[in-house]
């Protein structure tokens, strides 16, 4: 299994999405992943939706995708997000939403599982939610070894050996990982990054060398916000690009 990339909550940022496409082909990276929320809140859901299409990226189910497959789903949103996302369906094709019908909750490649919320499928709960002895109970009931997530957009690590749980940050280098621990790492927002950085990023993963590395991508936020707004989307969302 060679390097691969995970993105997640691109959020219809074609911007953010093709700055982070560049980086990872100047890597001569061919493997790519989303954890979802590819749209919601961003001004071009159709076309991030054909850019994953048109590059063969596979995408599982985030919570702005699962409230176009049901739209009974609205409710769990606040108003502004369900504004938000009432316009994003009008702006879809129905092949993108035909497509997005599509994606499923979980991947699980080799010892990987790749779910949008939190394991073993949820689209949903936040990581955050989850209580040290959740955390616990995850890690004993599924197999795999890492699990990589995103909703939060707040890149994390969540390490577990030994019976204990540890939760630290990314640094700016690649960060080896321990071949007898067990991971869930959040791979934060490449189209809306809530950690204080309004970069785009993504995080590369190394199976031979069990590394993981974020990667911060800068990208043309004032295009980015003036679209949102041209689009008549709520406001809140492109001020908080910025």
């Amino acid at each position: 299994m060679t390097t691969i990339a995970i993105i997640s909550d691109i959020h219809a940022n074609l911007e953010a999405l093709e700055e982070v496409l560049h980086d990872i082909d100047a890597l001569a990276i061919s493997k790519i992943y989303s954890l979802g929320d590819n749209i919601g809140y961003g001004p071009e859901p159709e076309a991030v939706i054909q850019t994953l299409e048109a590059r063969g990226i596979p995408s599982v189910l985030g919570n702005h995708e699962l409230a176009v497959t049901d739209a009974s789903e609205l409710d769990w949103f606040n108003p502004v997000a369900r504004e938000s996302l009432l316009k994003t369906v009008e702006m879809l094709s129905p092949e993108a939403i035909e497509s997005i019908h599509q994606f499923p909750y979980c991947r699980v490649e080799e010892n990987l599982r790749l779910v949008h919320g939190f394991p073993p499928d949820s689209p949903v709960i936040y990581q955050f939610q989850a209580s040290n002895d959740d955390l616990v109970q995850t890690f004993t009931e599924l197999q795999e070894q890492i699990f990589f997530t995103g909703h939060t957009h707040y890149p994390e690590i969540i390490e577990y050996a030994a019976g204990q749980i540890q939760k630290y940050a990314f640094g700016r280098k690649p960060l080896r990982l321990k071949a007898d621990a067990r991971y869930i790492i959040n791979v934060g927002s490449v189209g809306q990054p809530r950690d204080g950085n309004n970069n785009a990023k993504y995080v590369l993963f190394d199976p031979i060398a069990l590394t993981v590395e974020l990667r911060f991508v800068p990208y043309d936020i004032e295009a980015t916000v003036q679209k949102i707004l041209d689009a008549g989307l709520p406001e809140a969302h492109a001020l908080r690009l910025r």
